[in-house]
């Protein structure tokens, strides 16, 4: 009988050798990981996530436990701490198994706010058996940095004083850690990661024929090799929308877009492929049209259709628009390895695009505009010196999805109306700057532009904008009543938990439904840009009718050969990031 209970007991003591703070925390950790977020998880990845949030609370409270011991505070007597320790876990682990329980219904909060069918079942014994792998793998991580500290302290102790021996192996071992893991990992990672995406760049359209027509970037007669832009430059210049495509859909007369793209093997630096933008920019008339757009593409290059060809439809194709290459990389990469890249080839194209349509005569001149999704937002916005065009403003701007580390926008939206919520901010009378979602904002309401426009169309469930490192240990203004409307009401912040969520959220933010998360609807595109230019010879029937007809089932999927489709049963976007 004794031989039956040995494996139970077993495990009970080797339970019990474990840091009674770690399991206490990693457990309400793991616990509070299963709450909603701003995005919909399925089983695989809430697994993975609360396998790290688990070995987060675990650090922590083992560091607490090791504190405390540290700070000579007296423990408690042998038999109390038996009892204490088990009593913690046992109330954590029936804490676990009670959100384990509830996370179906948390998640369905989500769906039901962004119009998703629920889910039965959120498979919590899938979860737990996932989160194992990545609790175990980063606790060991930490035990091994642990050991280090201990050892190298250990070695220290022989010359300085205890105490100053503990923090000189911390110091040592953070040092050693940060130079293995960014100064070699890190730079051998990027590294590999950027001749892949460049190779990539380079055979992706190989095969795709030469355009014919003279007027598009990459011609016979273009001033742009065909051979020095990628896949994604090449769907930017052979899609959208032609003449004919344009009449049918709004049944007025109209003209093929210009579009050039200037690819980053297009020219050595980031000024000559400035420079050759305008001037393939002249070369096909592009100042002689009603307006001109400089567009700022994400990490790899990729302009979303929707951005422009809304636009291009409003104008009856009598539009331009440009747009230069900075990265091989996606955006999370670029913007975390090469954030500055972006901003430099952005302020280059504006500045070598404005100064030549700044020397034009007022009278003449078409409309400027920029545009920018995501990271292209985040450059576009730094490509712009207010002090540089007060005297003489471009006509607006169109920012999507900004990304949270985008200061313009922080210094924006921080000046807010006190009585405006975070997520849909107003400034001052709206007449220069303003704020937009699915919701709201879409309509002018009357309200009256200053000579610049700028607009920022912003989801209340995008972690790229509303992720904050502060999160980490303060609630988010954006959490606030009243909350945006495709936000989970079961929403709450946890510290460090809730910086971890939003985290994975930034991963996952493309794999919302098309109008919530970091995937923006044509409709909303299109309206944002009819706040923005105001186009003339429309009435109010004619661009809802135009408005209904872009977001109308399989019809942009047709307009723009299948890049983008929007339908009620299955809601599909494209990757850009």
């Amino acid at each position: 009988m004794k031989a039956n209970w040995r494996p139970a007991r077993t495990v009970l003591a080797a339970i019990y050798r474990l840091p009674a703070g770690g399991l206490f925390l990693g457990l309400v950790f793991f616990a509070l990981s299963l709450t909603p977020s701003l995005i919909p998880r399925q089983f695989v990845i809430q697994g993975i996530l609360s396998g790290c949030v688990f070995a987060a609370g675990y650090g922590i409270g083992v560091f607490f436990e090791w504190l405390w011991n540290f700070m000579g505070l007296r423990p408690p007597r042998r038999r109390w701490a038996w009892y204490a320790h088990w009593t913690m876990i046992l109330i954590a682990v029936g804490f676990a198994f009670i959100c384990l329980w509830l996370s179906t219904g948390w998640q369905n909060s989500i769906r039901a706010v962004m119009a998703m069918p629920a889910v039965e079942t959120n498979q919590p014994i899938y979860v737990v058996a996932i989160a194992v792998v990545p609790a175990v793998v980063l606790i060991l991580l930490g035990t091994l940095i642990v050991s280090g500290v201990r050892l190298v302290s250990g070695w220290l102790r022989y010359i300085i004083p205890p105490r100053v021996a503990l923090v000189g192996g911390i110091v040592v071992v953070m040092v050693l850690t940060n130079i293995t893991v960014n100064g070699v990992l890190g730079r051998w990672a990027f590294a590999a990661a950027d001749r892949f995406y460049a190779n990539l760049d380079t055979l992706a359209g190989a095969c795709e024929e030469q355009p014919r027509d003279p007027l598009r970037s990459g011609s016979a007669a273009s001033l742009i090799d065909w051979n020095t832009i990628g896949l994604d430059a090449r769907v930017y210049v052979q899609s959208g929308p032609t003449a004919r495509e344009i009449e049918e859909i709004t049944n007025r007369q109209a003209e093929t877009p210009l579009r050039v793209y200037v690819g980053l093997r297009s020219a050595p630096t980031i000024s000559e492929r400035a420079q050759l933008a305008l001037d393939e920019m002249i070369r096909i008339g592009a100042f002689e049209r009603s307006a001109i757009v400089i567009i700022m593409p994400v990490g790899t290059g990729w302009v979303q259709p929707p951005a422009i060809d809304t636009l291009e439809f409003l104008y009856g194709g009598d539009v331009a628009s440009v747009a230069m290459q900075y990265s091989y990389l996606t955006s999370w990469l670029s913007l975390v390895t090469e954030p500055n890249v972006g901003v430099e080839a952005a302020r280059a194209l504006f500045d070598t695009v404005f100064a030549h349509w700044n020397s034009l005569p007022p009278a003449d001149r078409p409309e400027l505009y920029l545009h920018g999704l995501s990271l292209g937002a985040y450059s576009s916005q730094a490509s712009i010196n207010l002090f540089d065009i007060l005297s003489n403003p471009i006509d607006g701007a169109l920012w999507v999805g900004p990304p949270f580390a985008s200061q313009i926008w922080r210094d924006v939206t921080g000046a807010r109306n006190p009585e405006s919520p975070a997520w849909l901010p107003e400034v001052g009378d709206a007449s220069i700057v303003r704020y937009a979602n699915q919701y709201e904002g879409l309509e002018s309401a009357g309200r009256r532009w200053g000579p610049l426009r700028l607009f920022y169309l912003q989801y209340g469930s995008d972690p790229v904008v509303f992720f904050d490192p502060d999160i980490l240990y303060r609630r988010p203004a954006w959490l606030e009543s009243p909350r945006a409307p495709d936000v989970s009401p079961a929403l709450t912040w946890y510290p460090v938990v809730t910086f971890l969520q939003l985290a994975f959220d930034l991963v996952l933010a493309q794999t919302s439904p098309i109008g919530y998360g970091h995937v923006y609807a044509p409709q909303h595109y299109l309206k944002a840009w009819i706040e923005i230019t105001q186009p003339p010879g429309w009435t109010e029937d004619e661009l809802a009718a135009l408005t209904e007809r872009l977001s109308r089932q399989g019809t942009y999927r047709d307009i723009v050969g299948g890049w983008f489709r929007q339908t009620d049963a299955d809601n599909e976007g494209f990757p850009f990031f």
